[in-house]
C-alpha cells in the first residue's frame, strides 16, 4: 500500500474516487494505551471496523482478545490472527454458528440474556465443561450519544434465575453490559456497576468475569469527553467493591475508541450550490452516521495554498441519486470552498468503512497510508487537556480538532 506524508500529498495525485487515509500508528497507539492503562483485559469490538490490516495493527499494539458478533467475524479474525482469543458476545446466535465457533475455531466465551440462549449454547457445544458464559444485563444509556438499552439484556430484577442457571452450566460465570456508544461521562459505568452489584446479591452466585463492554468515547466536534483515564478509574473502583471471586477478571470491549483515529476520508467536491457541497462519498458510503445520526465529523479543506476566507457552515450531498444521501452537518469550511477542492473528513475509522455499500455504483475507493496525526486524538500526550482548535499543518486549511 502506498504511503504519503499528508492528505495534501494524496490530493496531488488527483484521485477521482474517495480515498481512505489510514493511520496505523494512531491505532497502534490506542491499542497500547488500553493494553497498558485499562485495569483489566481489552477485547476489540470487531464490528467497529473489521479490516484485517487494522486487526493486525491492534494485535501489534497488544490487543490479543476480540469481541466477535457473528460467525463471519469469527472466521475473519481466526483467519487473520490464528492465535487470537475470540469471545462471541452477541446474545442471540444461531446454533449452527455456536457449534462452528466452538468446534472449529476454539471459541469458549459466549454471551446470553435469556434461558433459551443458554439452552442453545449447551446443545450446540455438547454440554461443554469449559465455557465462560457472560449474562448480559440491561443498563441505562442515558449518558451516551447512541443508546444500546433496548435490544439486548436481562433486567436486573429478572436476572437471578438466569444467573443461577448459567452458574450451574459454566466453568466461569461472567456478567456483561453495554452503556451505549460514545459515553460522555464515566458515571455511565458507575451506574451500570451498581446494577451488577444488585444482580449478584440477588442471585447469590460467584462471578468470575465482569465485562463492562464498550462505549468508550472518541473526540468529535461538539462531543468533547473527559480523559479515558477518568473512565478507567471509575471502573476500577467500582470493580474492586463488587462481591465477586477473589480471582475475578475485569474486561472491556472498546470499538470506537480503538478504531476511530485509524482512518479519515479524502473526498472531492463536484459541485457547490450555495452552502451545499456535492461530494463523491456519502450516506451509502463512509458517511452513514453523518447522514442518519447527524454525527458531526471534523473537516478540513485540503488545498496547496491556505485559504484566507472565513469559515461558513456547509452541508454535504453524496454522489447517489437518493435524497437521503444528505449530511446536514454543519461542516465549517472556508467560504471559498468550491468544485474541484478536496476535503478531509476525520475520525471515520469506527463504523465508516464497516457501513459502506456500493449502492448506485458508488463506493469504490482506494486506500493509502499517511504519516501525519489524525484530526482528533484521545491519546496524544504532552499537550493541554481539552479539545484544541488549531490551524493545521500545510495543506489542511480549516479547523483541526485534536483531543489531548
Amino acid at each position: 500500500m502506498d504511503t504519503y506524508l499528508t492528505a495534501l500529498d494524496v490530493a496531488f495525485s488527483l484521485p477521482s474516487q474517495p480515498v481512505s487515509l489510514l493511520r496505523p500508528h494512531a491505532a497502534r497507539r490506542a491499542a497500547r494505551f488500553f493494553s497498558e492503562k485499562f485495569p483489566g483485559r481489552t477485547l476489540y469490538a470487531v464490528k467497529a471496523n473489521p479490516s484485517p490490516a487494522l486487526l493486525e495493527t491492534l494485535w501489534a499494539g497488544g490487543v490479543t482478545h476480540f469481541d466477535v458478533a457473528s460467525i463471519a467475524e469469527v472466521r475473519l479474525v481466526r483467519r487473520t490472527l490464528p492465535e487470537a482469543t475470540l469471545c462471541f458476545m452477541h446474545p442471540v446466535k444461531a446454533e449452527e454458528a455456536i457449534h462452528e465457533a466452538y468446534f472449529q475455531h476454539g471459541v469458549r466465551t459466549f454471551s446470553l440474556d435469556h434461558q433459551s440462549e443458554l439452552d442453545a449454547i449447551l446443545r450446540a457445544t455438547g454440554n461443554a465443561a469449559d465455557l465462560t458464559l457472560c449474562v448480559r444485563l440491561r443498563v441505562s444509556s442515558k449518558h451516551s450519544k447512541l443508546s444500546l438499552a433496548s435490544k439486548f439484556g436481562v433486567d436486573v430484577t429478572e436476572a437471578a434465575p438466569l444467573l443461577q442457571a448459567t452458574r450451574q452450566a459454566a466453568d466461569s460465570l461472567g456478567i456483561c453490559f453495554h452503556v451505549g456508544s460514545q459515553a460522555m461521562s464515566p458515571q455511565a459505568y458507575a451506574d451500570a456497576m451498581s446494577r451488577v452489584r444488585a444482580a449478584i446479591v440477588a442471585a447469590a452466585v460467584t462471578v468470575d468475569v465482569i465485562d463492562v463492554g464498550g462505549g468508550f468515547p472518541s473526540a468529535y466536534p461538539g462531543m468533547e469527553p473527559p480523559r479515558l483515564e477518568d473512565y478507567f478509574e471509575v471502573i476500577h473502583d467500582a470493580f474492586e467493591s463488587l462481591p465477586v471471586s477473589y480471582s475475578a477478571e475485569l474486561w472491556c470491549e472498546p470499538g470506537r475508541a480503538l478504531a476511530a483515529e485509524y482512518e479519515s476520508l479524502l473526498v472531492k467536491v463536484a459541485r457547490r450550490r450555495n452552502a451545499e457541497l456535492y461530494i463523491n462519498d456519502g450516506a451509502y458510503g463512509a458517511l452513514f452516521d453523518a447522514a442518519h445520526l447527524d454525527w458531526r465529523f471534523p473537516v478540513a479543506l485540503v488545498r496547496e495554498t491556505e485559504s484566507r476566507a472565513r469559515d461558513v457552515d456547509f452541508s454535504f450531498w453524496g454522489p447517489t441519486c437518493d435524497d437521503m444521501d444528505h449530511m446536514a452537518g454543519p461542516f465549517p469550511l472556508p467560504a471559498d470552498t468550491d468544485a474541484g477542492d478536496y476535503i478531509e473528513i476525520g475520525m471515520l475509522g469506527a463504523y465508516g468503512g464497516a457501513m459502506r455499500t456500493a449502492f448506485n455504483g458508488f463506493g469504490v475507493e482506494g486506500a493509502v497510508v499517511v504519516d501525519d496525526e489524525p484530526m482528533a486524538s484521545m491519546y496524544l500526550e504532552g499537550e493541554p487537556e481539552g479539545l484544541q482548535l488549531e490551524v493545521v499543518d500545510f495543506g489542511r486549511t480549516s479547523e483541526h480538532f485534536s483531543r489531548r
